[in-house]
């Protein structure tokens, strides 16, 4: 939009330092130029007409202070040159007619060339100051939009302002969604007192093209002060301002601010920049509310998906082992059925079976609860790999049934930094989970190398039936098993991976899956080397120190 040729607030009365500096600015300008035309149309220079010399003054004089000063630097240079220059002299008298209209003329070029002039330097210093604001805005427009929270930017968007604005202190006040609840989201000068007034200066913003303006209102009640403001309040002299932050119609804060210097009100170029910093502020805060209820929302959502899995899974797998428990020991306390010990002991055999079971799935889900709840707390130590494998290997072989069982874990690989319950907990539901998904004769092969960056790899293959890609991508998810995500097309609750991978990260590690050569799965576990154990001297035994006496 193209300036006015006369703004409003060229037309307010000046201060009175102002007014000393355009006096000044006007005297030594039209006195360097009645010198200067005095020489020029003396008989040194003998020139009949040097009046375009005062141009030069008046265009000196808008460049510098303005449209008025100019004017009246031009009725000035027209009084003087008719009083000096102009016969008769020493009297605004003019003898020759055509002298008249060479002053009239030189009158209205005077004062065109002096709104030209206060004209052009205006729009250069707009164009400077646009450029700024602009600067200030992208800056602040890149604070909000890279840092994760609106607090974290807040602090050097109010740093920005300060700098720019001429601001002596600015802070934000957020509403809270309790009914007057308020606090100080950042404060440039954060724990020293807040000031306060009974009037503030606040800024009103109306719809349509009527510019912003300030009027004077009653300052709310006091804020909750931020953390280390400890409820200190500074009544102060220097006036305060407050611009309403307002997003989607919802008021969301306030941005205050205290003015540098004696100004009673912000001037233009800081109450854009601070209408601007509010609106960009009350959007970031509004967005950082939506998107924090929508993360709300979808953990409730997940929530009450996991307990809807985790009901379906525990109603059908919990129920399994404790129908062959109760059905197996009915057997065993009907009166009317004969029981002979092969019977009693193959039914005590199922109930034995079942509670194991039915202890494992139990076990699971605890395990499961304890890691992500986070109170998994892993004593690391260094164990040897190979007595860790062997002994699980040992335990469970009988699970194993008749197949092919290769372990090749060297005894001088680095240590494993990890907790011992944990891996053996880690590798007895790798070998269970090829016990229960790839029956006898599937060979089981369980192998243990060191990598390069400092770790031990740890691979254990099967000869089952293998998985595709789609399924074995999510075999670490809760509630997935090679059978698929529902709980009636397989045993178990689907949790034995899941475990796995939790407690492997529990320890520093990690867990992946991919094809066997054999055929069927890989899991491969990449478990931390611990540091080697520094070496004992070799030399004669020490001496034990004597005893002192006492």
């Amino acid at each position: 939009m193209n300036s006015p040729l006369l703004r409003f607030e060229d037309l307010r009365p000046p201060t009175a330092r102002r007014l000393a500096l355009i006096l000044t600015v006007v005297a030594g300008a039209i006195a360097a130029a009645t010198v200067v035309v005095g020489i020029l149309e003396s008989g040194m220079v003998g020139l009949a007409d040097a009046s375009p010399v005062y141009f030069a003054a008046i265009v000196l004089v808008g460049s510098l202070i303005g449209t008025w000063p100019a004017i009246a630097t031009a009725l000035v240079a027209f009084v003087v040159y008719d009083l000096l220059f102009t016969l008769p002299r020493f009297t605004l008298v003019v003898d020759d007619a055509r002298e008249w209209l060479d002053l009239v003329v030189f009158l209205v070029i005077a004062v065109v060339v002096g709104r030209l002039a206060s004209l052009g330097s205006e729009r250069a210093t707009e164009a400077s100051r646009r450029a700024a604001e602009s600067t200030d805005l992208f800056a602040i427009s890149r604070l909000l939009a890279t840092e994760p929270d609106v607090e974290d930017a807040a602090p050097q968007v109010l740093r920005r302002l300060v700098e720019s604005g001429g601001l002596e202190r600015a802070w934000i006040v957020r509403e809270r969604a309790v009914p007057g609840g308020q606090r100080v989201l950042a404060d440039t000068a954060e724990g020293d007192p807040l000031p306060t007034a009974p009037i503030v200066v606040s800024l009103v913003r109306t719809p349509g093209d009527t510019p912003a303006h300030w009027v004077r209102a009653h300052e709310p009640a006091a804020v909750e002060p931020g953390p280390r403001d400890g409820g200190r309040r500074a009544p102060g002299r220097t006036p305060l301002v407050r611009v309403r932050m307002e997003a989607d119609g919802v008021t969301v804060g306030a941005l205050k601010a205290t003015l540098a210097g004696d100004r009673r009100e912000p001037d233009r170029t800081t109450t854009r920049l601070l209408s601007l910093a509010a609106d960009q502020l009350a959007l970031a805060i509004r967005r950082d509310e939506l998107r924090r209820e929508a993360t709300e929302a979808e953990i409730a959502r997940r929530a009450d998906a996991l307990k809807s899995a985790l009901l379906d899974a525990v109603s059908h797998d919990l129920r399994t082992p404790l129908a062959s428990i109760r059905a197996a020991a009915g057997s065993l306390t009907d009166p009317e059925i004969a029981v002979d010990p092969a019977a009693a002991r193959s039914a005590a055999g199922a109930i034995d079976a079942e509670a194991d079971r039915l202890d494992r799935l139990v076990r699971e889900v605890l395990d499961l609860s304890r890691i992500e709840g986070g109170s998994l707390r892993p004593t690391l130590e260094p164990l040897v790999l190979a007595d860790a494998v062997g002994a699980v290997v040992d335990r469970l072989r009988g699970a194993l049934g008749d197949r092919p069982i290769d372990v090749e874990v060297a005894h001088d690989l680095p240590p494993v930094r990890a907790d011992a319950v944990l891996l053996d907990a880690m590798l007895s539901n790798l070998v269970e989970n090829v016990a229960r998904h790839a029956p006898a004769p599937a060979p089981l092969s369980i192998a243990a190398t060191a990598t390069p960056d400092g770790r031990v790899s740890l691979t254990v293959d099967d000869g089952g039936p293998g998985l595709p890609d789609a399924t074995r991508s999510r075999l670490f998810t809760k509630f997935q098993a090679p059978g698929g995500p529902n709980p009636s097309s397989r045993p178990g609750l689907g949790l034995g991976l899941a475990i796995v991978r939790g407690m492997a990260e529990a320890i520093g590690g990690s867990a992946i899956a991919a094809p066997s050569p054999l055929g069927g799965l890989r899991i491969e576990l990449s478990l931390p080397a611990a540091a080697p154990a520094p070496e004992e001297p070799i030399g004669p035994p020490s001496r034990p120190a004597p005893a002192r006496s006492r």
